[in-house]
C-alpha cells in the first residue's frame, strides 16, 4: 500500500473510485478545475492523496481544497478535507490519509464541515474536535414543497425492501428544474452576476475584509474561479442586497439532488453582511424561499451554521427544522491560529461548493440514469 500526492493521470481512476460509491462523477475537466485553484496554488499544497492496491492502481483517496482567508491584513490558508474513498482493497487506509492531510504544513486549520454519520469519529480519533461547539451537529431547512419529500420517504423505504425494484431512472424530477427563475424579489434585493474588480461586489468585499473577523476569502477572483466550475449543471443563484446605493449583504444557492431518489434542493452556500446591516438577512432568506419554490426546489437548506449565523437568521431559525444530529463539523487548529471564535463559518468555508451533486438536467423530462442511492452507505467521507 503506498500512500502519495494526486497526479493528473490519476483523474479516471478518482472517477471509477467516485462511480463505484454513488458519489458524483466529476469530469476530467473539472479535476482539472479543483487542480488550478488559485488558494492552492499560493501554497503549494498537495490536491489531495491517493492510496495504491496491491495492483498498483489508486484505491483510496482523500481530496485536499485550501482556500485563502483574511483577518485584517492577515493572510492565511485553510485545508477542507473531502470526498475520503477507500476501497476493501485497502482497507484500514483512511487512518493514513487523515494523518497526512491534518500533518499538512501552512494552513492554520484543518477541517470538514460535511463529515457522514459513519465517517465523523474518525475525525475525533484523530485530533479533531466538534466546533463549532454550539451548532457543529445542525443543519436548517425549510419546506417549500412537502409532496416531494413524502413521496421520497416512499421510495427510500421502496429501495430498503427491495433494490431492484427501483432501478436507476431519476426520480422527482419536475418542469421548473433548470429553467430561469424569475420570482418577484424584495425591495433591495438584486440578482448579482458582475463579480469584476471594480463592481459593487468588489466594494462590499473591501468593507467586509476590513471586519476584525476572520473571513473565508470571497474575492472578486475566487468567486470567479468558483463560477468556473465545469461540473455546473446550472450556475448558482446570487443574491445581493443594496442600501443607500451599495451592497450590504449576498447570498449564494446552488441546486443540488443527492440522488435518484431524493427531490431538488436549494442549498445555501453562503449568506454574509455587514456588522451594521446583519438585519437584512432574514430578507435574504425571503427571496431564497420565494426562488426555492420557482426553481422546482422541495426545500431551501443550511448545511453548516455557527452561532453567529442562527443569531443572524431571526424568525427563520426559529421556523427551520432542524437536521442532521451528528458532528458533520470538525476541526483542528495549528497553535499559532488566530483565535477560533473570531471565525464564523458558513457552508462556503467548507466544501459543499464541490461535493454537492448538480441536478442532471440532461435528459430531464425523459428521466436520467445514475448510480443508486444505497451507495452512500459505502466506506467514505
Amino acid at each position: 500500500m503506498t500512500l502519495r500526492e494526486i497526479a493528473e493521470a490519476d483523474y479516471p481512476a478518482i472517477q471509477a473510485l467516485h462511480r463505484s460509491v454513488g458519489w458524483p462523477e466529476r469530469s476530467l475537466a473539472g479535476w482539472r478545475w479543483l487542480h488550478a485553484n488559485p488558494a492552492r496554488l499560493d501554497i503549494g499544497a498537495p490536491a489531495g492523496w491517493i492510496v495504491d492496491g496491491p495492483d498498483g492502481e489508486p484505491a483510496g483517496h482523500v481530496g485536499n481544497l485550501i482556500q485563502r482567508f483574511r483577518l485584517g491584513e492577515r493572510r492565511l490558508h485553510g485545508a477542507t478535507g473531502f470526498n475520503i474513498i477507500v476501497s476493501a482493497a485497502v482497507k484500514g487506509s483512511s487512518r493514513a490519509m487523515l494523518k497526512t492531510f491534518i500533518r499538512q504544513p501552512d494552513v492554520f486549520a484543518r477541517y470538514t464541515f460535511n463529515a457522514n454519520s459513519r465517517s465523523q469519529p474518525l475525525y475525533v480519533r484523530h485530533g479533531m474536535q466538534a466546533w463549532p461547539e454550539q451548532t457543529h451537529a445542525l443543519k436548517l431547512s425549510w419546506i417549500v414543497a412537502p409532496l416531494p419529500l413524502a413521496i421520497s420517504r416512499l421510495w427510500r423505504r421502496l429501495y430498503d425492501a427491495a433494490p431492484g425494484m427501483v432501478g436507476s431512472r431519476e426520480r422527482l424530477m419536475n418542469d421548473r428544474l433548470g429553467r430561469v427563475a424569475r420570482p418577484a424579489l424584495p425591495p433591495g434585493v438584486r440578482v448579482l452576476t458582475d463579480f469584476s474588480d471594480a463592481s459593487p461586489y468588489a466594494a462590499f468585499w473591501t468593507a467586509l475584509a476590513a471586519e476584525p473577523r476572520l473571513l473565508a476569502d470571497r474575492s472578486p477572483e475566487i468567486q470567479r474561479w468558483r463560477l468556473q466550475d465545469p461540473d455546473l449543471s446550472q450556475p448558482p443563484l446570487i443574491l445581493s442586497f443594496e442600501r443607500d446605493g451599495a451592497m450590504v449583504a449576498y447570498a449564494i444557492a446552488m441546486m443540488a439532488k443527492s440522488n435518484i431518489l431524493e427531490p431538488p434542493v436549494l442549498e445555501i452556500i453562503d449568506l454574509e453582511a455587514l456588522a451594521n446591516h446583519a438585519d437584512v438577512i432574514p430578507v435574504l432568506m425571503t427571496a431564497l424561499r420565494d426562488a426555492a419554490r420557482a426553481m422546482g426546489a422541495a426545500k431551501l437548506r443550511l448545511q453548516a451554521v455557527s452561532p453567529q449565523v442562527l443569531h443572524r437568521l431571526g424568525d427563520f431559525a426559529r421556523t427551520a427544522r432542524r437536521e442532521g444530529g451528528w458532528g458533520h463539523c470538525h476541526a483542528q487548529f495549528s497553535p499559532n491560529a488566530p483565535d477560533p471564535a473570531l471565525w464564523s463559518p458558513t457552508p462556503y468555508d467548507g466544501d459543499y461548493a464541490v461535493c454537492l451533486r448538480p441536478v442532471p438536467l440532461e435528459g430531464v423530462h425523459a428521466g436520467v440514469r445514475a448510480p443508486a442511492p444505497g451507495a452512500h452507505t459505502a466506506s467514505k467521507a
